[in-house]
């Protein structure tokens, strides 16, 4: 399965488009569309490289969602990669949230699992708080 429009444009509204390097609240230096992968202070990219970065990068992820959650829907699909994408592999494949979905895809727990994931460095950031709502509603939509 791949992310689809919807899914990519939830992904795209939470990490916007940003041409020259920049430190995400994490600390990470970011560019384009949340990508981090060898990102160096002073950084500057074009809204083509932005885009060609973003579908290199959902590549691993779906990869990841594929593998681990094969029997879901393409909204729980575009979900879930948009949370990896955001949160990195490692915390998926370690989280609860993967667990539930693995036992059940349709469980309402799922939705308290994703909201859990509202924090960097400790602190609940207002950003993550809509995402983690984003994601969810378009997890159960």
């Amino acid at each position: 399965m791949r992310t689809s429009q919807r899914g990519i444009n939830l992904i795209k509204s939470f990490e916007s488009l940003r041409l020259e390097a920049y430190r995400c609240p994490a600390g990470v230096y970011t560019i384009g569309y949340g990508h981090t992968a060898g990102v160096r202070r002073g950084d500057v990219i074009d809204e083509r490289k932005a885009e060609q970065l973003l579908a290199e990068d959902l590549k691993r992820f779906e990869a990841v969602v594929n593998r681990e959650c094969p029997g879901v829907n393409q909204n729980q699909f575009d979900a879930l990669v948009s949370f990896s994408f955001n949160l990195g592999e490692r915390n998926l494949l370690k989280s609860t949230l993967l667990k539930c979905v693995k036992a059940n895809p349709d469980n309402l727990n799922i939705r308290t699992e994703l909201l859990r994931w509202n924090r960097a460095n400790g602190e609940v950031l207002a950003g993550l708080t809509r995402r983690r709502r984003a994601e969810a509603d378009l997890y159960f939509s």
